[in-house]
């Protein structure tokens, strides 16, 4: 009965509604904000309400909604007669070092390292101890991001790479001594490159202002360079500094761009032992959607272009190669490592993985990165232990579906992949990467067909 009333009332209501939208002329038609939606999308409206109602840039966390890299249109291959698969699973190995020629090379049992995302600047205390803690049960690393060592997160970290960062915040000798891995931050990939940023003491707490050694009133942040830092020369001169004062990796960390292999110039001129290409769709807690969405080069090709050039040139056994940038499953990172990545940076993937069963607590009313941002209002209800026991699993996960896809490709270690195992659904993408189309035949030199047998 109360449904039949019910139907009653909103009959008239619908019927008025339908009566307008397809009657009245577009001008006063409420059906054409589903066009202007569809024309403009609704993230664009959104952000133009955003811009009109403060003026100011704006800053979007989480990185691009873009996916640029084409992951999907290629696809790994397996092996089953002409070779075999590989007997024991649990003989494949997925060990990797970074700076093998290092005084103190870094090994981790696993190609997935966690990136860096900075306290202060980007995460809570609480969720960089958790990544730390949960990379540390995997036997993986963790990155600090632009930030210095806080006694937690080294607590926490069984393997940390630190970034030499335009803060300055990790950049003297106390800090460095405490790392396992040096990382000149010299760009990112979701800020477009390098862009200077700002930070005023007010919105820090005593903890990050002791840590980052910033007085109450004063304001810090990052800028576009590192201080007296002003040529290609300079640059070379710092990362040499730092690889003959202290024993373990130096790498240098750069946004993807179309001039990479410029950029690559560059970087064969120092002793670095490894290079992280960081692609356009890499996160960050804030950047603007300009830079986020309309600068770089996306990550399948940064990885592509960095490995193909120092081949080339003969260099590709002097450098490990960490890529990174908007990957998500163990899918991509084969696909990445097959490419000629050694390794591979997870961020955003990593987040979610974390908060995995605490999301709940702010959803649907905030949205979930409120539990992990510095300035989040619900960052005091993420625990901590909960979170590094996600994350673990996650990369464990990820790590065994990797292992059984080597298992099907005859591999007895993810360093056996490469370019042959790959095919692509795409005639121009097969043709870029230089590896097999799916629409052509790929036979050995030796192949002989039946016939002339």
């Amino acid at each position: 009965m109360l449904s039949d009333l019910m139907l009653r009332m909103l009959n008239p209501l619908t019927d008025d509604m339908f009566d307008t939208m397809l009657t009245e002329p577009y001008s006063n038609n409420p059906l054409v904000m589903l066009t202007i939606m569809e024309k403009m999308t609704m993230r664009a409206i959104s952000e133009a309400g955003m811009r009109a109602q403060t003026g100011k840039a704006l800053s979007r966390p989480m990185g691009s909604p873009l996916r640029t890299s084409p992951w999907e249109k290629l696809l790994l291959n397996p092996r089953q007669l002409f070779e075999l698969p590989m007997n024991d699973m649990s003989k494949i190995k997925t060990k990797v070092v970074i700076g093998p020629k290092a005084k103190k090379p870094l090994v981790i049992d696993t190609p997935i390292i966690i990136t860096g995302m900075s306290y202060g600047g980007s995460l809570s205390l609480t969720m960089k101890e958790a990544l730390a803690k949960g990379a540390a049960m995997a036997n993986t690393a963790t990155n600090t991001g632009e930030s210095a060592v806080s006694q937690e997160e080294r607590k926490a970290a069984k393997f940390l790479i630190g970034q030499f960062n335009r803060g300055g915040w990790l950049n003297d000798h106390e800090q460095l001594t405490q790392l396992d891995a040096i990382e000149v931050q010299l760009g990112q990939g979701a800020w477009g490159g390098a862009v200077e940023s700002t930070m005023d003491s007010s919105k820090m707490d005593d903890h990050l202002r002791k840590l980052w050694k910033v007085k109450p009133g004063e304001t810090t942040g990052k800028k576009a360079r590192f201080p007296k830092v002003n040529t290609s020369e300079d640059i070379i001169k710092l990362v040499n500094s730092l690889k003959d004062k202290y024993d373990v990796p130096v790498g240098i960390k750069i946004a993807g761009t179309h001039f990479i292999e410029r950029e690559l110039e560059i970087i064969a001129q120092t002793k670095a032992d490894f290079i992280t290409i960081d692609g356009q769709e890499g996160g960050t807690a804030a950047s603007s959607p300009t830079l986020e969405d309309d600068l770089g080069l996306p990550t399948l090709f940064s990885i592509a272009r960095t490995v193909d050039w120092l081949k080339k040139q003969g260099l590709r056994d002097r450098y490990t190669i960490l890529g990174a940038g908007g990957l998500r499953t163990p899918g991509e990172f084969l696909k990445a490592l097959a490419l000629g990545a050694d390794a591979i940076y997870i961020g955003s993937i990593a987040l979610i993985a974390t908060m995995q069963s605490q999301m709940t607590k702010v959803l649907p009313g905030s949205p979930a990165p409120q539990l992990a941002l510095y300035d989040g209002k619900f960052k005091a209800q993420f625990d901590p232990e909960e979170g590094s026991q996600h994350l673990a699993n996650f990369l464990k996960s990820c790590t065994e579906e990797m292992v059984m896809a080597l298992q099907a490709m005859g591999k007895s270690s993810i360093r056996q992949l490469g370019r042959e195992d790959l095919v692509s659904i795409e005639h121009d993408l097969a043709r870029s990467l230089h590896v097999g189309y799916v629409g052509e035949a790929e036979c050995s030199k030796d192949f002989m067909p039946l016939t002339a047998r």
